[in-house]
């Protein structure tokens, strides 16, 4: 029994390995969560070019080269921050393009190519863009 005077106090666990615990926990959940989203980008892309049928790593230099982010922002492209047309996320699931056209990779391509052919009125000039051209550009697209 221990004296009404006895001020020592009983001895406390070491806290650094319940900290290295969850330090190791916290490691494991990044790389799990940055895998998954890896694997998430690989799926996409794949999904992406057995539908259109194009390159997307060739859509960067395409979408540059015809001034696409001049209007649309499109995301994962530098400089591609416009404002006058719909931004470009997100295409895949979208329902329709442009509000005209359902949203199928045939439909995007032709879109890309000459978009008057579907909405006369569009604000989306010709583009001068090829068909294979617009393979790449809707493999990006969709990829995203």
């Amino acid at each position: 029994m221990s004296s009404p005077l006895d001020l020592t106090r009983p001895s406390n666990p070491p806290v650094w390995p319940l900290l290295a615990a969850i330090g190791l926990i916290v490691l494991v959940t990044i790389g799990w969560v940055a895998m998954k989203t890896w694997e998430t980008k690989q799926e996409n892309t794949a999904v992406a070019e057995a539908l259109t049928g194009g390159d997307p790593t060739l859509a960067a230099a395409l979408v540059t080269r015809y001034g696409c982010g001049g209007c649309h922002t499109i995301s994962g492209l530098p400089g591609a921050t416009g404002k006058v047309a719909p931004p470009l996320t997100d295409l895949r699931e979208r329902v329709y393009i442009a509000g005209v056209l359902p949203n199928t990779a045939a439909n995007l391509i032709d879109w890309i190519v000459d978009p008057r052919a579907f909405s006369p009125r569009t604000a989306m000039p010709e583009t001068g863009i090829s068909k294979d051209e617009a393979r790449d550009i809707a493999a990006y697209l969709y990829a995203q």
